[in-house]
């Protein structure tokens, strides 16, 4: 079961279409957790209603890992445009397939590299 399967994803049609390419419609495992199986389940809106603190594509976004109070600040990119010391992460990461869709106070679980952890979603500035 994906721990976050009750928290709606929301995601642009702009940025829908953007991620197309990265992912495939292949039956999910219902426990995966990818960018494929999050915009499986997600929901499309226009910009317009777009909620201003939900995680998009080239949104700024401060989270803290709840274990060890570690706050990181980011921007989702395509993977073309990430450049780690710039701070900007492909959204084909674990983290950033972990974030997008959700909102500012939001708390997402993921498992990354080091194992499953828990962030906070302290702020999400959206792309000028």
């Amino acid at each position: 079961m994906n721990l976050n399967e009750n928290n709606p994803v929301v995601i642009t049609q702009q940025d829908f279409d953007l991620l197309k390419p990265y992912f495939t419609k292949q039956k999910q495992n219902s426990a995966e957790m990818s960018l494929s199986s999050e915009l499986s389940r997600a929901v499309i809106l226009k910009n317009d209603a777009f909620p201003p603190h939900a995680v998009r594509l080239n949104s700024k976004v401060w989270i803290q890992e709840k274990s060890t109070g570690t706050i990181m600040e980011l921007t989702i990119v395509l993977p073309q445009n990430a450049d780690i010391k710039a701070k900007k992460i492909s959204v084909l990461t674990p983290i950033a397939a972990a974030l997008i869709g959700f909102r500012k106070g939001e708390t997402v679980k993921w498992k990354v590299p080091a194992g499953m952890k828990v962030f906070n979603i302290i702020d999400v500035i959206p792309p000028l």
